[in-house]
């Protein structure tokens, strides 16, 4: 099923995602859908949060960001995942995100992450990540704990962006994919 996602301004977004339990939702559907939703709107991570379940999980697909023979694309599911370290040189990229449509700025993050999670079949793994998969990680992780990447800009540019993100929060976007917008009328 494809989940319309969850707009700028949406309290969803903000709310610190809770701890999923073995057996307490269908696990395989909800994955599906994201997978299923992800990839309709031609990202490359989504979190449970954006489709308005505020659970611990994401997946990401970084295939299509890779350009060269240097790195692969990493398609994972992550539930109840724990950045333990972030490490390595600091790395700013234009970052984007599904919930605030129009909008990419740069943001500033170390290279190398160390996270712990869990898998589709509830089996606990714990791996380094560097490049795009760990700045993807990094990305879906903040949704889980109630931050976008506008968090991350300076007060200057959020408020050069306030009408952008204003519209955003009214539905006033052009996307090809499914959206709920939190002050659409």
């Amino acid at each position: 099923m494809i989940y319309p996602i969850l707009l700028f301004g949406d309290p969803v977004l903000k709310r610190k995602a809770q701890t999923i339990e073995q057996g307490e939702l269908d696990i395989e559907q909800v994955i599906s859908d994201l997978f299923e939703t992800m990839d309709e709107a031609n990202g490359v991570g989504l979190a449970a949060p954006q489709i308005g379940m505020s659970i611990r999980l994401f997946i990401l697909d970084t295939t299509p960001m890779v350009e060269d023979d240097q790195e692969e694309g990493t398609r994972k599911v992550f539930i109840n995942p724990e950045i333990l370290e972030e490490s390595g040189e600091e790395w700013a990229f234009e970052e984007g995100c599904l919930s605030v449509p129009g909008i990419r700025e740069d943001v500033v993050r170390l290279d190398t992450i160390k996270i712990k999670y869990q898998d589709e079949e509830w089996n606990w793994h714990e791996e380094v990540l560097e490049g795009m998969a760990a700045r993807v990680i990094q990305h879906e992780y903040d949704h889980l704990e109630g931050k976008l990447f506008t968090d991350y800009l300076t007060s200057f540019k959020k408020r050069i962006l306030k009408t952008r993100l204003a519209n955003i929060s009214k539905g006033k976007v052009d996307v090809d994919y499914r959206y709920k917008a939190p002050l659409k009328k």
